[in-house]
C-alpha cells in the first residue's frame, strides 16, 4: 500500500485543532466555573460574616443580661447574708445579756445558799457547843462555893498582907491578936466543914491549905525581916510552899477536861480535883504555926532568941523536909473527880 503523507498531515492538524478547541472550551468553562465559585464564595462569606456578627452581638447581649442577672442574684444573696449576720449578732448580743442575767441570778442563788448554809453551820455550832457544855457539866461536878468555911479561908488570905504590915510597924500586940483570930478561924472552918456536909466543898480542900500557906509565908518573911527567925528556915519553908502551890495549879490543869480555857480554868464552881494532905504535912503546919506564934509573942513577953525557939526552929525545918518528901512519895495526895455519866 502506497503511503500518503499529505493526508496524514492533514489528519494530524485536524486532530490538533479539534483537541485545542476542546481544551480551550474546557478551559473557558473551567475559568467561568471558577469565577462563579469565587463569586458564590464571596457572597457566602459576606452572608456568613454578617450572620456571625449578628450572632455575636445577640450572644453578647444575652451574656450581659445573664451577668446582670447573676449580679442581681449575688447582690440579693449578699443582702440576705448581711441580714442573717445582723440577726446572728443580735441573737449573740441577746444571748450574752441573758447569760449575764443568768450568771447574776446564779450568783445571787449561790450567795443565798451560802448564807443559809452558814446560818445552819452557825446554828449547828451553837447547838454542838451547848451539847458539849452540857456534857462537860455532866463530867465536871459543879458545886456551891459560897460556904462559911470558904469565906473564912478567903478572909485569912486577905488578912495576911495587913498582918505583915502590922509586924513591920513593930505593933506586935495587934499582930498577935490578928494571929489568934486567924488560928481560931482556921479551927472553926474545919469544924464547920466536918460537921455539916453541905458546907464541905472540893474547893475548900484547896482554899484551906492555901490560906495556911499564905499566912505562914507572910509571917515567916516579916519575922525574918525583923530578925526574929533565921533566913535559911524561911527560904526552906517558902520554897516548899511555892512548890506545893505550883503543883496545885498543875493538878488543876490536868484534871480539867477539854476545852481548857482560862475562864473554865479559874471557874471555882467547877471542881475537878480534891487534895488530901498527908498526916506529916498537917503536923508540919501545926509546928510552923506554933513557931510563928511563939516568935511573934516573944517581943510582947520579952523572950526573944530564947533557946527553946532555936530548938523549935530546928524541929520546924526537919518536919518541913519530911512533909515535902511525903508529897513526893505518896500518890494519894490528890484525887481527880470524874462524874459518872
Amino acid at each position: 500500500m502506497r503511503f500518503r503523507p499529505v493526508s496524514l498531515v492533514k489528519q494530524i492538524q485536524t486532530l490538533c485543532l479539534n483537541h485545542y478547541s476542546s481544551i480551550k472550551t474546557y478551559s473557558c468553562l473551567k475559568v467561568h466555573t471558577h469565577l462563579d465559585k469565587i463569586k458564590n464564595n464571596s457572597v457566602i462569606d459576606n452572608v456568613k460574616h454578617s450572620s456571625i456578627l449578628y450572632f455575636y452581638s445577640s450572644d453578647s447581649k444575652k451574656h450581659l443580661l445573664n451577668l446582670e442577672k447573676k449580679a442581681e442574684e449575688l447582690k440579693d444573696v449578699f443582702e440576705h447574708k448581711k441580714e442573717q449576720i445582723k440577726e446572728t449578732e443580735l441573737r449573740i448580743r441577746q444571748r450574752g445579756v441573758q447569760l449575764v442575767k443568768e450568771i447574776k441570778q446564779q450568783k445571787e442563788i449561790t450567795g443565798q445558799k451560802i448564807r443559809v448554809k452558814r446560818e445552819h453551820m452557825l446554828k449547828d455550832l451553837k447547838e454542838t457547843k451547848a451539847k458539849v457544855k452540857e456534857k462537860i457539866e455532866e463530867v465536871v461536878e459543879k458545886e456551891k462555893v459560897l460556904t462559911i468555911p470558904n469565906i473564912l479561908c478567903v478572909a485569912r488570905i486577905t488578912m495576911s498582907p495587913y498582918l505583915g504590915y502590922v509586924i513591920l510597924q513593930d505593933n506586935y500586940n495587934l499582930a498577935l491578936g490578928l494571929l489568934v483570930f486567924a488560928g481560931v478561924s482556921d479551927l472553926l472552918d474545919g469544924w464547920i466543914a466536918r460537921t455539916w456536909k453541905s458546907q464541905s466543898t472540893k474547893m475548900g480542900s484547896f482554899l484551906d491549905p492555901m490560906a495556911d500557906k499564905v499566912l505562914i509565908a507572910t509571917l515567916f518573911i516579916c519575922l525574918t525581916w525583923q530578925d526574929l527567925i533565921p533566913l535559911s528556915l524561911t527560904l526552906l519553908i517558902v520554897a516548899r510552899d511555892a512548890a506545893l502551890v505550883v503543883a496545885g495549879f498543875v493538878i488543876r490543869y490536868k484534871s480539867l477536861p477539854p476545852p481548857r480555857t482560862l475562864s473554865r480554868y479559874f471557874d471555882v464552881t467547877h471542881a475537878t480535883a480534891q487534895l488530901a494532905p498527908t498526916f506529916i504535912s498537917k503536923v508540919n503546919t501545926a509546928i510552923q504555926l506554933l513557931l510563928v506564934g511563939t516568935t511573934l509573942a516573944s517581943p510582947v513577953f520579952d523572950y526573944i532568941h530564947h533557946p527553946a525557939l532555936q530548938v523549935l526552929c530546928g524541929v520546924t525545918a526537919a518536919s518541913t523536909v519530911v512533909s515535902a518528901i511525903s508529897y513526893l512519895v505518896r500518890k494519894d495526895t490528890y484525887k481527880i473527880l470524874k462524874k459518872k455519866l
